[in-house]
């Protein structure tokens, strides 16, 4: 728990850098790569972990590193982290970062398992949808994950709430009321 709490402390942080640039969206694609490419890259990974390596060089590493690639302050925040021994928590900060931006931009995430891939029209007319169902004026990003065991239909999930429109669930409740029935 501490480790979320510190998490979330740097995310607000980071947002407030982010507004202050102008540019909140942008660098938190540029901040989730980061954390992706620590997350994918496992040399990364143990160099940042690696306590033979100290902090000041690391610093100066991220810097040549990244300089030209991410501004400034984004940069310098990177530093920090690594200078207060928090850089494995990059991947944390970057999912509350994600959390915080959606709750300043009026944006809930769906978690929509389908059975077959969906184009984008598809992918619009869902988000537009749930965006109606959910009320409340925040607008609703559908995440799609394919998985043909589901037959057809939908399961969506919104935080503690499951809505399962699937083909298979919907034949597994036939088949128990037909079985009650007998």
């Amino acid at each position: 728990m501490r480790e979320v709490s510190i998490a979330a402390n740097y995310a607000e942080a980071l947002l407030a850098l982010a507004q202050k640039a102008n540019a909140p969206g942008e660098w938190g694609v540029l901040f989730g790569d980061v954390a992706a490419a620590i997350a994918q890259d496992s040399r990364l990974k143990r160099f940042l972990e690696s306590p033979r390596v100290s902090e000041s060089r690391k610093a100066a590493i991220i810097g040549s590193a990244f300089g030209k690639r991410l501004p400034v302050m984004l940069v310098r925040f990177l530093q920090v982290l690594v200078r207060n021994r928090r850089q494995m928590l990059i991947p944390s900060i970057a999912t509350e970062y994600t959390r915080l931006l959606d709750d300043l931009e009026g944006r809930i995430h769906a978690d929509v398992t389908v059975a077959r891939p969906m184009d984008a029209a598809a992918q619009a007319a869902l988000a537009d949808r749930l965006t109606k169902a959910m009320g409340g004026g925040k607008r609703v990003t559908p995440v799609v994950r394919v998985f043909p065991a589901i037959m057809g239909g939908a399961i969506v999930r919104i935080g503690d709430t499951v809505v399962d429109g699937s083909v298979r669930t919907r034949l597994g409740r036939l088949r128990q009321l037909l079985a009650a029935a007998q």
